[in-house]
């Protein structure tokens, strides 16, 4: 899973702090705000709903937030308005990365990514320059101490799961994102503890990253992500056990 799950584990290990998860409940209410005014407010008949509040409630989002999310997008309000964009470049050590924001100002944006990227040594490229290394995917992460890998196997592969793998403490499930919510319900329809569900991008290829170079990179996404207008940063950089723990 590479940049996907080597970020998500050091960033597990870490926790995370109020602020913080203030922030990521606010762009993930405003997916499904865009969702809901995209798509309609029925989540049966809205697919891109139906993930975003799945990932909505695998964080913890209170259900009145995420209603009353619905509702603005549904009712058209002004504050609906973002434009989704998606920037493409390279970090440090020519780590490749996406982008993906929702803005009401396009200027504020590229100007904001941009500083931050070329800060630390990267730089934002041409649309397409970088896309077609990854491919979206959905990603149900469950801690191994919740399920053993035989139900686990068992209950994914059968709802349509694409793969498991084991990704030291915990499984990850990767799914087709037409499949993700399919899966997600089949395994919380047996009990199994979900640490978090999200539809990623996963790299084909990968950028072995350490030291200087992993420091920064990982800087990098934690200034990225805490952006307003960013909602997710994908990134084809891998990293050795050691150095998950010695960043975490």
């Amino acid at each position: 899973m590479a940049g996907h799950s080597k970020w998500a584990n050091i960033k597990r290990k870490k926790g995370a702090n109020d602020a913080k998860r203030g922030k990521l409940w606010t762009k993930l209410l405003r997916e499904v705000q865009v969702a809901s005014k995209l798509g309609g407010p029925d989540a049966d008949a809205n697919p891109r709903l139906r993930d975003a509040v799945s990932e909505a409630k695998s964080s913890n989002v209170p259900k009145d937030n995420i209603e009353r999310a619905i509702k603005r997008g549904a009712g058209n309000d002004d504050h609906s308005s973002f434009e989704e964009i998606t920037y493409e470049g390279y970090g440090p050590a020519g780590v490749a990365m996406l982008i993906e924001c929702l803005t009401d100002n396009r200027n504020r944006s590229i100007a904001d990514v941009r500083a931050a990227v070329t800060k630390r040594g990267g730089n934002i490229g041409e649309s397409g320059s970088v896309a077609w290394m990854f491919a979206k995917k959905g990603v149900i992460t469950i801690l191994k101490e919740n399920s053993a890998e035989e139900k686990l196997m068992d209950v994914a592969l059968e709802a349509g799961a694409e793969d498991i793998k084991d990704e030291g403490d915990v499984w990850e499930v990767l799914t087709e994102t037409t499949s993700f919510s399919d899966v997600k319900e089949a395994l919380e329809s047996e009990n199994i503890s979900i640490e978090s569900a999200s539809i990623t991008a996963i790299p084909s290829n990968t950028v072995q990253i350490a030291g200087d170079d992993a420091e920064k990179m990982l800087k990098l996404l934690d200034v990225l992500e805490d952006l307003d207008d960013v909602q997710k940063v994908y990134a084809n950089f891998d990293m050795d056990e050691s150095e998950i723990e010695r960043l975490s």
